[in-house]
């Protein structure tokens, strides 16, 4: 940003808050104008908790989340731990000290002050379109029926924008799905019945460009993703059933989550490529190498361990958070052999502390009924294991591998009382859910197993609704929502990421609309080494700073806080700014996502 337009937009910034602005011009250095703004701000909130009904109370409440926003923002703690120096810049800008601003200062980071600005004069702007509820000002029936009204407005809204996406048990989309099975049939050679063997499928994945050009139509972006990510040796493949979920031309338009989750994106090839051989968090954000006390096994938690027999899936999703690991689809060497699987086993049978213990990989139900079994069933005989988890994506991407056999099979060792045995998949978008899916689904639940999903908050599934649709689908096939992760802050997936601000306000505003069981999942950031954070409510995370790139800086809490001493973790997130623009560029409108600024 050039001297004149950074001139422009600090006019901008400074015209939301006047007073801001002159505290900063008449102090005679940053320390000076540091402690000008705090003593502003005490003041500030005396005058609040003083005249409170000078304001309308939601407004007030705004402000004074933008008041302790800010204090935090221009704290010395706050710019020594996220090493940006925020009060020097603003202090520089209005002294007109352009040419000292750093080289990405832009648009994001004064739309963000903008925003703060207006929310410290009680002026956020975000109530003025929202009549005041009129049922307040009566009483009985006469209010109850006003309020109802009002509820059946609200509730045909929320439908309508749910119905925005079509879902794969719609009449039309069914159908639709039903051509492209034949079509594919066709092209490689199958014949009818082959679409329900589950083996069929694993003996014809999709692994180049040239032979998924010959089922869907691809953008050049989408051949070129393909085809870098081949040569760089980096995993790729689809089964094809999950190819007839995509549409035959190419455009996105509904199936863009499904082409998403597996087609890579020329930005995230070159990211991995560059990044090949480094010892960065980029591979490994989990650090799973720093919590593996044994081969195979993870541990973050007291009472919960990960064992990870079987390094491969049927298919492989883009931002997988172990692609620093897995060599491709069905990989001949993924199976971990016997001797480590075994020692896996007797190191949790060593410890007695673990109750549960979560089987995932890769995909361990793409492994052989037999080896899978016999996994489970040497879990399931360590008497101190009360619940083992089955981590699988299965459902989704080749449903037909859920037999009736193998569900059989793995509910032996599903015992009421002494032992549960449950499914955890990763649906992530409406599209995705199938008369197929539900059938796996309903699998499991007919022989009295639960099955939940994880979902992960992308650009894909973002966008107004489009997560609530999901979790109404999945518990009328029978999946109960369980966790929506923010997307991990791996440098290779930032086309994927999602402002922490978006998912709070996606809890608060669209899946508060609907009832409690289909709403009642987790939102979690992931912490590298240390596990879940729990970013619903600010006791787990605080706002730090934020950038001149417009991204914010957060410090996530430990789940150990409060239990015992651990560190934080600081991390930064993508610009609020630069999200909106991307859905503006999909067709959103950015005024419809306007309170987004104002979740911290």
């Amino acid at each position: 940003m050039d001297a004149a337009h950074i001139k422009k937009h600090a006019s901008f910034m400074f015209a939301s808050h006047p007073t801001i602005y002159h505290l900063l011009r008449d102090a005679v250095d940053h320390r000076a104008a540091r402690n000008h703004l705090q003593a502003y701000l005490i003041e500030l909130q005396r005058m609040m908790n003083r005249y409170s009904q000078r304001i309308q109370p939601l407004e007030w409440i705004v402000q004074e989340q933008s008041l302790h926003s800010f204090q935090r923002l221009i704290s010395v703690r706050s710019e020594r731990i996220s090493k940006f120096r925020l009060v020097k810049m603003l202090w520089l800008m209005a002294h007109g000290k352009t040419s000292r601003m750093p080289e990405n200062l832009n648009a994001g980071f004064f739309e963000e002050m903008i925003r703060l600005f207006r929310g410290l004069r009680g002026e956020s702007g975000i109530y003025d379109r929202t009549p005041y509820p009129e049922f307040m000002k009566y009483h009985g029936r006469e209010a109850s029926l006003m309020r109802s009204d009002q509820l059946d407005t609200v509730a045909e809204k929320v439908m309508r924008m749910v119905r925005r996406y079509p879902t794969g048990l719609d009449p039309a989309v069914r159908r639709l799905r039903q051509k492209n099975a034949s079509r594919i049939l066709l092209k490689l050679g199958g014949g009818g019945e082959d679409w329900q063997d589950y083996r069929w499928h694993l003996g014809h994945l999709i692994r180049t460009s040239k032979d998924l050009e010959r089922l869907i139509r691809l953008s050049r972006e989408e051949k070129e993703g393909i085809d870098d990510a081949r040569k760089a040796g980096l995993p790729f493949g689809i089964t094809p059933y999950y190819v007839s979920l995509m549409d035959s031309l190419s455009g996105r338009r509904n199936d863009h989550a499904v082409r998403a989750q597996v087609i890579p994106p020329t930005g995230y090839v070159e990211t991995m490529i560059r990044n090949r051989g480094k010892d960065m968090v980029s591979s490994d954000f989990m650090m799973e190498r720093d919590t593996s006390p044994v081969d195979l096994v993870t541990r973050r938690y007291p009472t919960i361990v990960i064992l990870k027999p079987y390094n491969t899936c049927s298919q492989i999703c883009v931002y997988c958070q172990r692609n620093w690991e897995i060599d491709g689809p069905l990989s001949p060497s993924a199976m971990a052999a016997p001797a480590r699987i075994q020692k896996a086993i007797d190191w949790i049978e060593d410890h007695r502390g673990v109750r549960e213990v979560l089987v995932t990989g890769g995909d361990p139900l793409v492994m052989h009924d037999g080896a899978f079994l016999s996994v489970l069933g040497r879990v399931a005989g360590i008497r101190h294991v009360e619940r083992i988890r089955i981590g699988s994506r299965t459902p989704v991407v080749l449903p037909m591998r859920i037999t009736d056999h193998l569900a059989d099979e793995i509910a032996r060792f599903h015992e009421p009382g002494q032992r549960e045995i449950c499914l955890v998949t990763h649906f992530e978008h409406v599209y995705e859910v199938t008369p197929e899916a539900m059938e796996a689904v309903q699998k499991f639940r007919r022989r009295g197993m639960a099955v939940y999903n994880q979902a992960v908050f992308t650009a894909e599934n973002s966008r107004r609704f489009e997560m609530t649709a999901l979790r109404r689908i999945l518990r009328l096939i029978g999946v109960d929502p369980y966790y929506t992760f923010n997307t991990k802050g791996k440098e290779e997936t930032k086309d994927y990421r999602v402002p922490i601000a978006r998912l709070l306000q996606e809890i608060k505003e669209e899946a508060r609309l609907l009832p409690g069981l289909v709403r009642a999942d987790e939102p979690v950031y992931n912490v590298p080494k240390l596990g879940k954070n729990y970013i619903r409510a600010q006791q787990h995370h605080s706002l730090l700073t934020i950038l001149p790139n417009g991204n914010r800086v957060y410090e996530f809490h430990p789940w150990e806080k409060n239990l015992s001493m651990a560190e934080t973790y600081v991390d930064e997130d993508v610009s609020i700014y630069d999200y909106l623009c991307e859905l503006k560029r999909r067709g959103e409108d950015p005024e419809d996502y306007r309170t987004i600024w104002y979740y911290y």
